[in-house]
């Protein structure tokens, strides 16, 4: 792993930063559905829901600065799906490029056996190369296509879902 790259568990004030990274990404319309900026206290409740011991959140640094979020959240919200995961990443603009999400995937895969997960999920837009190879290069594959699923400025937009299983 890239040694200026580091991992901590997010506390509540960093809600903020995990907030204005993820609105940063909106205009894009490459990684996320929301169409709109979201606020600080529309995502308390997500926030409560991650857990370092189950679904962790972490905030990820560069050279002692907060460069994105990487969290696992629940699949499809039923027992029997406990063992899997979706993982989201979610980088700064000025911290793109740098090998982050490679060393974030890499680190999800790691810690995935101590938080419960044998399965790894990552929910992406079929026109978002450069995550899906992202994804690719550590072993994830294509599990479902779900064609026009989602509409971007009146741009249908199809979603796939890359699964990699992480413990047998």
């Amino acid at each position: 792993m890239n040694e200026d790259i580091e991992f901590r568990e997010a506390v509540i004030e960093d809600l903020p930063k995990i907030v204005d990274i993820y609105n940063s990404t909106i205009a894009s319309r490459m990684v996320t559905a929301d169409t709109e900026p979201i606020t600080v206290e529309s995502r308390l409740k997500w926030f409560d829901e991650h857990s370092i011991h189950k679904r962790p959140l972490y905030i990820i640094t560069y050279e002692g600065k907060t460069a994105g979020w990487m969290s696992f959240q629940s699949f499809y919200g039923r027992p029997a799906y406990d063992s899997t995961a979706e993982i989201s990443i979610y980088l700064d603009d000025d911290f793109r490029g740098k090998g982050i999400g490679q060393t974030s995937i890499q680190k999800a895969i790691e810690v995935s056996p101590n938080v419960g997960v044998k399965t790894l999920l990552g929910f992406i837009f079929a026109h978002n190369k450069p995550s899906i190879n992202l994804f690719s290069k550590f072993g994830f594959e294509k599990w479902a296509h779900l064609p026009k699923v989602a509409e971007l400025d009146g741009v249908e937009r199809d979603l796939v879902i890359l699964g990699k299983r992480v413990t047998t």
